[in-house]
């Protein structure tokens, strides 16, 4: 999966318009990116990449990137 189509998932979890994330967005400027947002990216981690993620990992976000890096 390409990242663009990483972003839509994003965007839709996040229920943001349309191409309204960039790689480069920090997630402290997301109103919507809050507890619950980060269950729904546990959820979509495990569900469609097959990847576990905890805190430690999350604490490392900064960016919309590095969400993309990690479901690489």
């Amino acid at each position: 999966m390409i990242n663009k189509e990483k972003i839509v998932l994003l965007e839709e979890m996040l229920e943001l318009d349309e191409n309204s994330l960039k790689e480069e967005t920090m997630l402290s400027d997301i109103e919507e990116w809050d507890s619950m947002a980060i269950l729904m990216l546990i959820n979509l981690a495990d569900v469609k990449f097959k990847k576990k993620l905890g805190p430690a990992i999350i604490r490392e976000f900064k960016t919309i990137g590095d969400i993309l890096n990690f479901l690489d």
